[in-house]
């Protein structure tokens, strides 16, 4: 696994900007290299600006959106449309105002579909099993970038502290008992994050600055998830510098003004 590097922008609105322009130049170098590109969302406060930063950027026509494989790294098991799903959101924000292909956005399924939620996770690594190439050498693609936000628990994805899920070697798990509600999740799990090729964990505020310090320490997964979610390639930890503001002064860090 990669040795995380800290990029820290001035406040949550340039941290949303700046992953926003990353993910646009990720994306259209992965699709020059090999003509198409996987790309895994996260939900919450800032991964959702993100996506509408990108929605909003006249750079985003560079993107060949129809070559574009869009994921999730959780979900709410709530029904189509709701909008707590973070699906919900990816679409509003970005999903509805680029020519996406419908086959290649791949969201998890909630109560609606007729299916348990231990169904739907089952369902979804169905999907990252038909999805993998013989080079990702595991049930699930190695996404090109998988995007995480991070709890003030140090949780990512809907792999909280202490919970089983964490020690699940299956691709995908259902999630009982969330410390945050809605109480039940579909989630990827850490081998599918750790064969991603590049994790960004993007975090803004005060509240979560402890919870980034633990995560870029020696802490171990089961009591902070975050401080397992790295990429094989590289791992970025995109913050705003609040949620900087706890690191240690001996890290390696890359500001912006």
């Amino acid at each position: 696994m990669s040795v995380p590097t800290v990029i820290v922008h001035r406040d949550a609105d340039m941290l949303a900007k700046a992953v926003a322009a990353r993910v646009i130049t990720r994306t259209v170098d992965a699709q020059s290299a090999k003509g198409s590109a996987s790309l895994v969302l996260t939900g919450g406060t800032v991964g959702t600006a993100t996506l509408a930063e990108i929605a909003a950027s006249p750079a985003r026509d560079a993107v060949d959106w129809r070559n574009l494989d869009l994921w999730w790294g959780d979900e709410r098991f709530l029904p189509d449309g709701d909008p707590e799903r973070n699906e919900t959101g990816a679409r509003r924000a970005l999903l509805d105002h680029v020519d996406v292909d419908p086959a290649r956005v791949h969201p998890m399924r909630g109560p609606d579909s007729g299916m348990t939620v231990e169904e739907s996770a089952e369902a979804y690594a169905e999907e990252l099993r038909r999805a993998a190439r013989p080079e990702d050498h595991g049930p699930a693609p190695s996404f090109d970038v998988m995007m995480l936000g991070m709890g003030p628990d140090g949780h990512v994805a809907s792999l909280f502290p202490g919970m089983p899920a964490l020690y699940d070697e299956r691709p995908v798990v259902a999630v009982h008992g969330s410390p945050k509600p809605p109480p039940i999740r579909v989630s990827l799990t850490l081998p599918v994050i750790r064969n991603s090729r590049e994790v960004w964990v993007v975090v803004a505020g005060e509240d979560k600055a402890g919870a980034v310090r633990l995560a870029l320490s020696e802490s171990g997964p089961m009591q902070v998830p975050a401080a397992g979610a790295r990429g094989r390639q590289r791992t970025l930890f995109l913050l705003d510098r609040a949620a900087a503001s706890k690191i240690p002064s001996s890290l390696s860090r890359i500001s912006s003004p």
